[in-house]
């Protein structure tokens, strides 16, 4: 098993950066961490397909209209579900076959519920698990078999902190629990397929996005008292590391799990 070279470590670092000529396409792309990832890799230089869910169909092609406009890329939005396995695959191969190639593959897509564990239901339960769990190795299965057939590519997660600690003070342990799995998903893909690609994680802290907006003050308050930085991490600071670990300057990192959070998990 050979990991693929850099093809010019010796060429000016910014280049290293460069996304020119690449196709990525990154789930849950018209919000939050996503939609951020979507405009940090087009101003990288990639062309992106931006898929998405629950979005309205003309807001997520204004979205894309958009990020084209300011990125001079080409970008595409495409409805899809990461919960079914034959949907994502074909949402991936028709992303394939419209950009001639695919690239880049962001899993970004997920969910959270917070109820004490011995109260969760059982569709509370299958919902964040089919979307955080199910929905990234689906999403991750059909960029593989891309990567495979083309002899290259580059799948990114997106963990969280909570896959190395306990939150509080909310509860989500099937959160938690789906998160841990994510980070591991990625180690071992890593290690199968390194032949073709290269599989990192990318686990924020506490992001300022929908998700956190509409918890109580005094869960904000708390966090803020864990995290040495005190304050939220803004969307718009990740997309750095996304472009890091999607282009030719993590050319030697498989397998990495980057955590960004202020120190959170430090103390």
């Amino acid at each position: 098993m050979v990991l693929a070279k850099h093809p010019n470590p010796e060429s000016p670092v910014t280049s290293h950066f460069s996304l020119k000529g690449s196709t990525a396409a990154i789930t849950g792309g018209t919000r939050g961490i996503g939609l951020e990832v979507s405009r940090g890799l087009a101003e990288a230089g990639a062309n992106v397909a931006i898929i998405y869910t629950s979005t309205k169909p003309e807001e997520a092609d204004a979205i894309a209209a958009d990020i084209a406009k300011r990125t001079g890329t080409r970008v595409t939005a495409y409805k899809s579900d990461v919960c079914s396995k034959s949907t994502i695959t074909e949402t991936l191969e028709q992303i394939a076959k419209d950009f001639e190639k695919l690239d880049i593959v962001v899993a970004n897509a997920g969910i959270a519920e917070h109820f004490p564990a011995e109260d969760y239901s059982e569709e509370s339960w299958r919902k964040v698990t089919a979307v955080n769990l199910d929905g990234a190795f689906f999403t991750s299965q059909a960029a593989g078999n891309i990567f495979k057939r083309q002899g290259s590519g580059n799948l990114i997660f997106t963990g969280s902190v909570s896959a190395l600690l306990v939150n509080v003070p909310q509860k989500q342990a099937p959160y938690n629990a789906t998160k841990a799995a994510v980070v591991h998903l990625c180690k071992c893909l890593a290690v199968e397929w390194v032949d073709f690609a290269r599989v990192n994680c990318i686990s924020p802290g506490f992001i300022e996005t929908d998700m956190l907006s509409v918890h109580p003050k005094e869960w904000r308050e708390k966090w803020f008292s864990l995290v040495p930085a005190q304050r939220l991490c803004q969307p718009a600071e990740l997309k750095g590391a996304y472009v890091f670990a999607a282009s030719d300057a993590s050319s030697y990192m498989t397998g990495a799990n980057i955590v960004i959070d202020g120190a959170y998990t430090l103390p």
